[in-house]
């Protein structure tokens, strides 16, 4: 990320440009792109639901939930988690630091600023040029793990126990990857270790809180611009009252994603598809904007160890299936350039025939 430093433009959060009425600022306003209009209310559709107390079972349910996920990534690429083995309690604690600490005042907010060149702290995301259309959102990112890669003082101690609480969600959704990564390779008949392997042991979590303000034009402006996740693996705490999240199904139709109040929300990133040689998909995704009520979030990007080479698993390479993608290192190194320009580092890696 130090390359994009020195290009780099730095704007105020969100919260602190909005003004009364009806105007927009122009860098908000949504360009025509492939991916269509802004519709607010595309179909609403049930996507998998995969209960991952059977995932760690070895019963025979066990093995059709293994099944079902398999289907799930590959025609859908996310999936809702029940049975994650947290408590409906502890999600609404960890939701509420969020929501706290966006509606706390702008001078204890400044403390945790993004600076130039970083990911972690609050504010927003890169801005690369000043053609870019940005998103109506602020944000609050976090590095997770590796634990001496924190910047801890970008972790805010108001709320008081936010800085507890998140370390608690991080222990147990490591158990969950770890499960999740076992029963991907197991869902395609490969050694539980398949995927991580390349994971790796020193694997980079990141956490984002998604603060998205009312917007009073919802069809001019969005929330996230399109783009599939540059992570292994994706979960995504909803606001348990206001969707917002739209998954493009097939590369041709927006469907609007429902809120089951305390699943998480999965789903695999580009380095996933790149390891399983494009059998599971990334999906491409985006958030829409409420013209009425706020809505917070929070997503966690969970991938590789930055210098882990990874690619497309040898036993998932043969005369029918040929390989479909380059081994890479760094992909998330050049993902933010590829994303603010609406385009999907992924096709960077394909293989031409």
């Amino acid at each position: 990320m130090a390359s994009s430093a020195k290009t780099e433009l730095l704007c105020k959060p969100l919260q602190e440009l909005l003004i009364a009425g009806d105007t927009l600022p122009e860098k908000y306003i949504y360009k025509d792109s492939d991916y269509g209009v802004i519709d607010s209310s595309p179909p609403l559709m049930e996507i998998p639901v995969i209960d991952l107390s059977l995932l760690a079972s070895s019963s025979p349910s066990g093995e059709d939930e293994v099944q079902k996920l398999k289907s799930a990534l590959c025609s859908w690429g996310c999936f809702q988690a029940i049975n994650h083995g947290m408590e409906s309690e502890f999600l609404e604690k960890l939701m509420g630091v969020g929501k706290e600490f966006f509606g706390l005042p702008k001078e204890e907010k400044h403390k945790y600023l993004r600076a130039v060149g970083e990911m972690d702290g609050y504010g927003n995301d890169m801005v690369l040029s000043q053609q870019q259309t940005l998103d109506w959102n602020d944000r609050l990112y976090l590095t997770l793990t590796p634990k001496d890669q924190q910047k801890i003082n970008y972790w805010p101690k108001n709320p008081k126990c936010f800085r507890e609480i998140l370390h608690e969600y991080t222990k147990k959704l490591q158990v969950i990857i770890n499960l999740l990564l076992k029963s991907m390779a197991r869902s395609l008949k490969l050694k539980e270790e398949s995927f991580l392997k390349q994971y790796g042991e020193r694997a980079i979590m990141q956490a984002r809180f998604n603060f998205y303000p009312p917007c009073a034009r919802p069809d001019r402006v969005l929330g996230l611009k399109p783009h599939s996740d540059g992570s292994a693996i994706t979960i995504l705490l909803q606001d348990r009252e206001v969707d917002g999240l739209q998954i493009l199904k097939d590369d041709e139709q927006w469907i609007r994603v429902p809120i089951i109040p305390h699943a998480l929300l999965v789903n695999v990133g580009d380095q996933i598809e790149i390891m399983s040689n494009g059998i599971f998909k990334s999906p491409v995704h985006r958030a829409v904007t409420n013209s009425e009520k706020e809505r917070t979030t929070l997503a966690v990007f969970c991938s590789p160890e930055a210098e882990m080479e990874i690619g497309p698993v040898d036993e998932l390479i043969d005369e029918k299936r040929l390989k479909l993608y380059k081994n890479v290192k760094n992909y998330v190194d050049s993902y933010f350039q590829y994303y603010q320009q609406w385009k999907r580092p992924i096709d960077a890696v394909k293989i031409s025939f």
